[in-house]
C-alpha cells in the first residue's frame, strides 16, 4: 500500500512565495483570465516548470472543500420562483442536492438550508456562492458547514 497523503492548514504569510503564484496562476486560468500556463505563469513571475511541479500540491483552502458535503444556508423573498432559481443555481453547477429545508416564511422571508455533494461541481464554491448571492430574491447566501 502507498503512503497516505498529509495535509496542513497553514496561513498564507507563512508560505513561500513560488505555492502563492502558483494559486494565483491556477486562479488566473480557471476565471479566464490568462488562456495558457504561458500566459499565467509570466503575469506571476514564475516558470512553467515551477507552475507543473507544484500544481497539484497547491490548493486554496476553500478549493479543499470541493468533493465534500456541504450544506448552505440562505435567506429567500417569499416570491414566486425564487428557490427554483436557486436550485438552478445548483444544478447547472453539477452539485447534487441532497437535502432542503425551508421555514415557513415570515416578514416576507424564508430561511432556507441546502445540503448538496460537491465532487462533480464544475465551478468553484466561490462562483456557486457569488450566483447564488447575486439573484433576484435572494437576501443572503453563505456555507453555513462542510
Amino acid at each position: 500500500m502507498g503512503a497516505k497523503t498529509k495535509f496542513y492548514i497553514v496561513a498564507a504569510s507563512a508560505l513561500p512565495d513560488i505555492f502563492i503564484k502558483v494559486a494565483e496562476a491556477k486562479r488566473m486560468m480557471q476565471t479566464g483570465e490568462c488562456a495558457t500556463v504561458g500566459d499565467a505563469t509570466r503575469r506571476v513571475g514564475i516558470s512553467r516548470s515551477a507552475f507543473y511541479k507544484y500544481k497539484d500540491a497547491v490548493q486554496p483552502f476553500n478549493n479543499m472543500k470541493t468533493g465534500h458535503i456541504i450544506t448552505f444556508y440562505a435567506m429567500l423573498k417569499d416570491n414566486p420562483g425564487v428557490l427554483s432559481n436557486v436550485l438552478a443555481i445548483f444544478a447547472g453547477s453539477g452539485a447534487n442536492i441532497l437535502t432542503i429545508n425551508q421555514t415557513i416564511p415570515t416578514n416576507g422571508c424564508a430561511a432556507v438550508t441546502i445540503s448538496a455533494e460537491t465532487s462533480e461541481m464544475e465551478i468553484s464554491l466561490e462562483e456557486l456562492i457569488t450566483r447564488a448571492a447575486g439573484l433576484t430574491g435572494v437576501v443572503k447566501f453563505e456555507i453555513l458547514a462542510g
